[in-house]
């Protein structure tokens, strides 16, 4: 029997700091390249941590170019560099690197009182509550059950989202909950969408297809000595390692579910150290933007760009905001 279902396509963006100047990049080059609006081709983005600010400016109708113009306006005032830097690097060993004020005045200034419900797209924000030691996922109400979310500010969400524990201090703002960023456990998301889409939504898994954009993954060169290594020895690698090997494990989950041919994922590694989580490099993250991205237009063009997402009307609309 032959599946008639629609395509169901996903948008997956990892977390990364602002290193997600990378992945705002390759999607405002893939619309100047294919001539469209690259959202207006899925039916469901997700994003976490600095991917969840890319994923919540699609939802609420910003263009790629736009959202790249945030990292290069805010960047340097949420990642300070210079003598400021370097007095929070060596602070660092005891107290939170950042001052969350600067990323918090930017998202607001960015999204203003927007809430989740007014996206334009499904999207799914995953966090990590450390008070219930549980995920806790943020959603669009696009299936009836889904009653609370959509009342939320939209950069209140992205303030958990982007809470990384030694970097930025856990956010309190939504019900008192002490929330961190969802990187702790999925900071490439290509999963968490997968899992929405067919576990949620009850979309055939011979429907779907992915595109996951990375942000960038450190190809380290680990001494020896740490075999045996401590605490101490293990605390400069082992975020980076977690964090590369979490995305390797979880696009290839995905290409064994789904088929090789119908998970795309947009990234490059880099040498260890040469741009951090919160080291402001635009001319090398954009460069970089500029040369994946044209190896990828193509296969963009081919198999994800013939599809056009139907309008997403979520069920508190539907219902006259009763939710």
């Amino acid at each position: 029997m032959t599946d008639t279902s629609p395509p169901f396509q996903i948008l997956a963006i990892d977390g990364g700091g602002i290193r997600g100047m990378f992945a705002a990049a390759v999607l405002a080059h893939l619309e100047k390249d294919l001539e469209t609006s690259i959202a207006n081709h899925f039916d469901l983005i997700t994003g976490t941590s600095t991917g969840a600010i890319i994923a919540l400016g699609l939802g609420m109708g910003l263009r790629p170019a736009e959202i790249l113009e945030f990292y290069f306006t805010h960047g340097l005032a949420i990642f300070p560099l210079g003598f400021q830097g370097h007095l929070r690097s060596l602070l660092h060993w005891g107290f939170r690197k950042h001052d969350p004020g600067p990323l918090q005045r930017a998202l607001r200034e960015c999204f203003g009182d927007r809430l989740l419900g007014h996206s334009s797209k499904r999207i799914v924000i995953p966090t990590f509550n450390m008070d219930g030691n549980d995920v806790r996922l943020f959603k669009t109400a696009h299936h009836e059950r889904l009653r609370r979310d959509h009342k939320i500010p939209v950069w209140q969400i992205a303030m958990a989202t982007t809470a990384a524990p030694t970097y930025l201090p856990g956010f309190l703002g939504i019900d008192r909950q002490w929330l961190v960023d969802g990187g702790v456990w999925a900071n490439n998301p290509t999963m968490v969408g997968l899992t929405e889409a067919t576990g949620v939504l009850g979309i055939p898994f011979e429907s779907v297809s992915i595109l996951n954009i990375g942000t960038l993954s450190n190809l380290p060169k680990h001494s020896r000595f740490l075999i045996t290594g401590g605490k101490i020895p293990w605390a400069r690698h082992i975020a980076d390692l977690l964090t590369s090997a979490q995305g390797t494990s979880v696009v290839n989950q995905a290409r064994l579910i789904l088929g090789e041919e119908r998970v795309i994922r947009i990234d490059s590694s880099i040498p260890d150290g040469l741009l951090s989580l919160d080291r402001f490099a635009p001319d090398d993250l954009i460069s970089r933007a500029s040369r994946d991205s044209q190896h990828v237009t193509p296969i963009i063009a081919e198999k994800l760009i013939p599809h056009t997402a139907p309008t997403f009307v979520p069920c508190h609309a539907t219902k006259g905001g009763a939710q």
